[in-house]
């Protein structure tokens, strides 16, 4: 999974670093610092603060399940 953080959008609010801190990290108190190629681990954490971000910062490909295999995507869907 690829994240995208818009570094001029984001104020620091630090709901990503609170949900996904494995991912997200405040550098200081204003300054956002992240991994760009989160864990498939951590996509239930990492889905929670996109959908958190006050200012819609932070955008994810692959949050949706795309890349992952088949028997993986029949797993999910079995889960539901």
């Amino acid at each position: 999974m690829r994240l995208v953080v818009d570094l001029n959008k984001c104020q620091g609010y630090a709901q990503c670093a609170f949900l996904a801190p494995d991912v997200f990290a405040m550098h200081g108190e204003e300054s956002l610092v992240y991994n760009p190629r989160a864990e498939e681990e951590q996509r239930e954490r990492v889905a929670r603060a996109v959908a958190a971000c006050p200012v819609q910062a932070i955008t994810a490909d692959g949050l949706d399940g795309a890349g992952e295999s088949a028997a993986s995507g029949r797993e999910a869907s079995d889960a539901r």
